[in-house]
């Protein structure tokens, strides 16, 4: 009788122009509200999805909604809904999916939800909504609005941070350096200090992470809790990741930690390219990122892989098959139709993922000058493609793993790679395509079809001025663990 109630004061507190709720209607029999319409519920009779999405209504949301405790998924995104988002939304711990989205709400996001740790997809985007407040400071600058995130202030960085001292730092890049701190309310934070030149490229640097971060949310992505403005400051505010990046795991072992098992390594490969699946084809425009690489790969407490640095993020409308920019990115990551032609693609990140897959398999770097030196091919690409040749498909393995691997899944991963890195971007797969690969379903398809048309042979080769050291000064030089773990 709960949910009914509840149910029922939504369907008090719409209007309804299309009369999509007339099943919504109780008598004495009705116990559950399973049988209306735009309503789902488990086998034990309980509300799990409410989705009533473009279907002009109007009017508010009920604070009533928040007794629905096992709501899983709540789609009200693309009417014309007014009003606030009621706190009460918080109580909904088993949510997953809230789709406010192309509305007009107003207010701010409640705080209440970010205590509502199952959730994976957020869209609050195309409504009035406001900033959510931060203490007062004569520092800030009241001319900036950027959505529905928390504001910091400096002094509340400042302390978390220890004035962003040595001792806190994690990592250093481009556009600025990244520091452990910890709030006030206890949790662990990394924040991004960007330059202190008020640039261009640092000024776009922190739209760009802002605006792409805010638009995907989802277990794989890494979640931007808030940032800081100030006439001088640029700051960024992020969960720690207690297990740093996929890079430093690999070669530096934070905190002494034990070399990634090959379990932990499958399971990095798929929450990464789910990740990137996400932002090609369920953002509300596409999101090309641009630099996909270990070093952004990041690892919260269980090893979940999270996709991280957005800084060199593109949008894209769903039917644009390219964009045309200088080239950015890092050396032995670019996809080589990027890196000629300066056109990028949703292709692009699925070239950038085959070789960090490659660095999962070896533990090696995408360029290791020191395979130049011994006179092997520099790119871990082209290395491996000659060692394939050979049919040594042990030595490609990280020594690291010490034999603990399998045979056959190091085969079906190596045929992923080959796969995403063909030098065609129309012959390789979609990210939704390799996750469907590995998760067991369509790779030996695949495999046997790229088997018939191509000759195990490197397939590409990079301008010879870029093998040679002649790079564009755009292209980052720097594996940038942003947010990982000490040292």
């Amino acid at each position: 009788m709960i949910a009914v109630d509840a149910l029922t004061a939504l369907r008090l507190s719409l209007s309804d122009p299309k009369n999509v709720l007339q099943s919504w209607t109780w008598n004495a029999t009705d116990v559950t509200p399973c049988s209306w319409f735009h309503v789902t519920c488990n086998n034990e009779t309980t509300v799990v999805r409410v989705e009533l999405f473009s279907n002009n209504i109007t009017r508010g949301i009920p604070e009533e909604l928040g007794v629905l405790t096992e709501l899983v998924s709540l789609e009200l995104y693309m009417n014309n809904l007014s009003g606030s988002i009621p706190s009460s939304l918080g109580n909904l711990k088993k949510l997953i999916y809230l789709r406010l989205n192309n509305n007009a709400l107003s207010g701010e996001l409640p705080r209440s939800l970010t205590d509502v740790l199952s959730l994976q997809v957020l869209f609050a985007n195309n409504n009035n909504l406001r900033l959510l407040p931060a203490p007062p400071s004569g520092e800030e600058d009241p001319e900036v609005h950027l959505g529905q995130l928390r504001r910091f202030s400096l002094r509340e960085l400042l302390v978390a941070t220890n004035d962003f001292s040595y001792k806190n730092l994690l990592g250093r890049g481009g556009f600025g350096k990244v520091y452990k701190g910890r709030l006030a309310d206890g949790s662990l934070v990394a924040v991004k200090r960007l330059k202190e030149e008020r640039t261009k490229g640092v000024e776009l640097q922190f739209q760009t992470e802002v605006v792409m971060i805010s638009m995907a949310v989802r277990r794989n992505l890494l979640r931007l809790r808030g940032f800081c403005m100030t006439p001088t400051e640029r700051l960024l505010v992020y969960p720690y990741m207690a297990n740093g990046s996929v890079a430093s795991c690999l070669r530096e072992r934070p905190r002494g930690n034990a070399a990634l098992d090959w379990a932990k390594r499958k399971h990095i490969a798929l929450g990464a390219a789910k990740g990137l699946a996400y932002l090609h084809d369920h953002c509300d425009q596409k999101i090309i990122h641009r630099d996909v690489k270990a070093a952004n790969i990041l690892l919260d407490e269980q090893f979940e892989a999270v996709v991280g640095d957005f800084g060199l993020a593109k949008l894209m409308n769903y039917n644009d098959s390219h964009v045309t920019t200088d080239v950015r990115g890092t050396i032995g990551h670019i996809a080589p139709e990027y890196l000629s032609t300066g056109k990028s693609s949703v292709k692009t990140d699925v070239f950038g993922y085959g070789v960090m897959l490659l660095e999962l398999i070896t533990g090696q770097k995408a360029l290791d000058l020191a395979r130049l030196a011994t006179d092997d091919d520099n790119m871990l690409l082209d290395w491996v493609k000659e060692v394939l040749k050979e049919e040594k498909l042990e030595s490609l393995v990280d020594a690291e793993l010490e034999g603990n691997y399998v045979d056959k899944e190091v085969e079906e991963l190596i045929e992923m790679v080959l796969l995403c890195t063909q030098s065609s971007s129309l012959k390789r797969p979609s990210m939704a395509e390799v996750v469907r690969m590995l998760e067991g379903d369509g790779l030996a398809e695949k495999w046997e079809e790229w088997q018939k048309k191509e000759m195990l042979t490197t397939d590409f080769n990079y301008p010879q001025a870029y093998i040679n050291g002649f790079v564009p000064e755009s292209i980052s030089h720097i594996d940038n663990d942003y947010l990982s773990g000490p040292r």
